[in-house]
């Protein structure tokens, strides 16, 4: 494979085996999680890369909801869709260390099926924080054929006017009978395209309420008054995005999730966590940048030897590396502080923030090394550009990761 050719769209840049590492270093995580990383490996590289050839998969062309689902239950079936999941439910009873090196590994192998390895956007990893709260209704409707692959799933918090400020959400939810009615619009709801249900978040306080109520709902998407509609992409190029509109929408009691005016806790509950959780598969795909910008440097020749000769460049992919070891030395940090029962809020925020940042430095020196290979649209590491630039606003900007940040700091002690 040739350096230019190593930029190319994912569909055709797979590898039958993954990468050398980019430098030695041991592995801080359990004999589990390297095993289950060894099996990922094979996974990816073989039967996916395989399928993202046969379809034309790459990160610009999104797969069908049914070739998703194929890629749901063949991960199901290989033990990887439902490790996140509570031991009970044939989960692995991961710690957050293996949890983020598993999920980094994933993303570094440049599939372009890696959101969905674990369905992250649809599947176990949005509901495994609800099962303690769940009903026995809302296991055997929601939560058992959401884990088994059969169905997927979204959560539905944000709105036009409700973003960093997750209280302001105006979908209503109100009272009638033993159910409820629910009317209002979410926006940039992540999987809703291809979900069958929502975790939707809605206020359930009274028209003239001094004080916010939210609580949440497990939604059937394709209940009458629903309608999700997917008519623009993300900067990255992708469809995975979308609204939810409803129109008074009946739900049942039983579809209420715990007690009404709890929604938002749960919503926030593992905040933490998945703030974190995030990390590794920004840095995964630095990773990716990372690699290709080296091997294109090696593999591109000007004035009669390859540019990594060059000192200009050298400093750039060493700037790259050192950013990238950075920031992975930060979020395992902060991974080993919450498996130690640190309330890590700061730390968390932290990664978020510097993990975002410094994956898109990456992916920007990658553009530049890259010259004008680096902004030709379908080449990887023009995608890469676009998708690490988006981290920096999901799941909470970098301003609202400084808040946190400093508010703890300014916390009275004790």
């Amino acid at each position: 494979m040739n350096a230019k050719d190593s930029s190319a769209s994912l569909a055709t840049a797979d590898q039958a085996q993954p990468a050398a590492p980019l430098l030695q270093m041991p592995f801080e995580g359990s004999p589990r999680a390297a095993e289950l990383i060894a099996a990922l490996h094979t996974f990816l590289h073989g039967e996916l890369a395989e399928l993202a050839r046969e379809h034309r998969i790459g990160h610009d062309n999104s797969p069908s909801k049914a070739l998703l689902k194929q890629v749901w239950q063949r991960s199901r079936e290989l033990g990887f869709y439902g490790m996140t999941l509570p031991k009970a439910m044939g989960g692995e009873a991961l710690s957050v260390l293996d949890q983020v090196l598993i999920k980094e590994a994933i993303y570094a192998s440049g599939s372009p099926f890696a959101p969905h390895v674990l369905g992250e956007l649809s599947g176990p990893p949005r509901i495994g924080s609800l099962v303690r709260q769940a009903t026995p209704w809302q296991m055997a409707h929601v939560i058992e054929p959401v884990a088994r692959a059969e169905q997927a799933i979204c959560f539905a918090m944000t709105e036009a006017g409700a973003g960093s400020d997750a209280g302001a959400v105006q979908t209503r939810a109100v009272r009638d009978g033993d159910g409820w009615v629910l009317t209002g619009q979410k926006r940039f709801i992540s999987g809703s395209p291809f979900a069958d249900w929502a975790v939707l978040i809605a206020s359930t306080a009274e028209a003239d309420a001094a004080q916010r109520e939210i609580s949440a709902f497990f939604v059937d998407l394709h209940a009458p008054g629903v309608t999700v509609t997917s008519t623009y992409k993300t900067m990255a190029g992708q469809s995975h995005t979308g609204d939810i509109t409803l129109d008074g929408v009946r739900v049942t009691a039983e579809q209420l999730i715990g007690e009404p005016g709890r929604g938002l806790g749960l919503a926030l509950g593992r905040i933490t966590v998945n703030r974190l959780l995030h990390c590794p598969a920004m840095l995964g795909l630095a990773q990716v940048a990372l690699r290709d910008t080296r091997d294109y440097a090696l593999g591109r020749q000007q004035f009669g030897r390859s540019i990594a000769q060059f000192q200009a460049i050298q400093h750039m992919l060493a700037d790259m590396a050192t950013d990238w070891q950075a920031a992975r030395s930060l979020m395992l940090q902060t991974a080993r502080a919450l498996d130690a029962g640190i309330d890590a809020r700061a730390q968390a925020s932290m990664s978020k923030l510097f993990c975002s940042e410094a994956a898109f430095r990456i992916a920007d020196q990658a553009v530049q090394v890259h010259g004008g290979e680096g902004i030709v649209q379908g080449r990887r590491v023009e995608f890469l550009f676009r998708m690490l630039r988006m981290y920096r606003v999901l799941t909470g900007t970098s301003e609202i990761q400084r808040n946190t940040i400093a508010k703890e700091l300014l916390a009275p002690a004790g």
